[in-house]
């Protein structure tokens, strides 16, 4: 499943984090690549071990734990703390698979990548290229959305990022480990869940969506790992 999710950030918390992070230092992306990625990987990165890179990212981080739409479609256990990118003239991200698995910096926690997530930074009219472009079943979908919008996807997914040719693009991206690690599960889920939503929005708390939810927290008992 590929969701696209609006405004996870607000105009006024997209240009103070882009401000700070751009203010600090930035290290080549190969650094944080594997041996595959790293081969097909020209960009920049704020540096894991940045203060101001771990500020940013807490505030993404509330900002994930106030969007209903994020929680519904991820249902997150764990989420990797977010890194910053940025991408200038001709640079680019081959494609790819993301690493399954990810160790937390400056902790023993490792983390099993379900789920990918790009939070746009820049507006797409302030760059050309850049596209990140994700293989689905449906075949390929080229995503470049408004600042402070975010993208999920199936870490296991191929995927890339197109060469930019104006302008800079600069995200932020994370993974994230699901309590259901089942795709087609959460899947169900997040449709359910979403049905359940609208049915109170049009009818209020009736005898059915109070039961539509109930077997929604059924299936969460018995699919999920915690």
């Amino acid at each position: 499943m590929l969701i696209c999710i609006p405004d996870v950030l607000d105009r006024a918390q997209v240009a103070q984090i882009r401000a700070a992070i751009l203010a600090t230092t930035w290290e080549d992306g190969r650094l944080s690549a594997g041996t595959q990625s790293g081969g097909v990987k020209v960009n920049r990165q704020v540096p894991i071990s940045s203060q101001v890179g771990a500020a940013a990212g807490d505030s993404i981080i509330d900002a994930l734990g106030r969007s209903l739409l994020f929680l519904s479609a991820a249902l997150p256990l764990r989420i990797l703390p977010p890194m910053f990118n940025r991408y200038a003239s001709n640079e680019t991200f081959g494609a790819h698979v993301d690493n399954a698995i990810r160790r937390v910096p400056g902790s023993p926690v490792h983390l099993r990548t379900d789920l990918s997530g790009t939070l746009f930074l820049t507006d797409p009219e302030d760059y050309d290229g850049g596209e990140l472009t994700i293989e689905t079943s449906y075949g390929a979908q080229q995503v470049k959305l408004p600042a402070g919008h975010l993208v999920l996807y199936p870490a296991t997914s191929l995927h890339l990022v197109t060469p930019v040719t104006r302008g800079e693009r600069v995200s932020s991206f994370f993974w994230v480990q699901s309590m259901i690690r089942d795709a087609e599960r959460r899947t169900i889920l997040f449709d359910l869940d979403q049905s359940v939503q609208r049915l109170r929005a049009e009818r209020g708390e009736d005898e059915t969506s109070v039961k539509l939810a109930g077997v929604y927290h059924n299936l969460i008992r018995q699919w999920a790992e915690t």
